[in-house]
C-alpha cells in the first residue's frame, strides 16, 4: 500500500539553453584572435595557448579544405 505522500511528482525544470542563441556563431574577428594569444602568453598559460592555437588552425584548415572541394 503506497501513500500519496510517497509518491513525489518529479520537479518541471526548464532546458538550460532556453532562450539562449544556438546554433552557428559568427567567427571571430582577427584582431579578437590576437588579443587572446596575447593575453594568453602574458598570462604565460602556454597550455591554454596551445589548445587555443590548435582549434584555430583546425578551423582554417577546414575551411581551406571546404574551398577547394566545389
Amino acid at each position: 500500500m503506497q501513500n500519496e505522500n510517497s509518491i513525489l511528482a518529479a520537479p518541471k525544470r526548464t532546458p538550460w539553453n532556453k532562450g539562449k542563441l544556438i546554433g552557428a556563431k559568427p567567427p571571430l574577428l582577427a584582431r579578437y584572435v590576437w588579443s587572446i594569444r596575447t593575453k594568453l602568453q602574458i598570462e604565460k598559460r602556454i597550455r591554454d595557448l596551445a589548445i587555443f592555437n590548435l582549434a584555430i588552425d583546425s578551423k582554417l584548415t577546414r575551411l581551406r579544405c571546404d574551398r577547394y572541394k566545389s
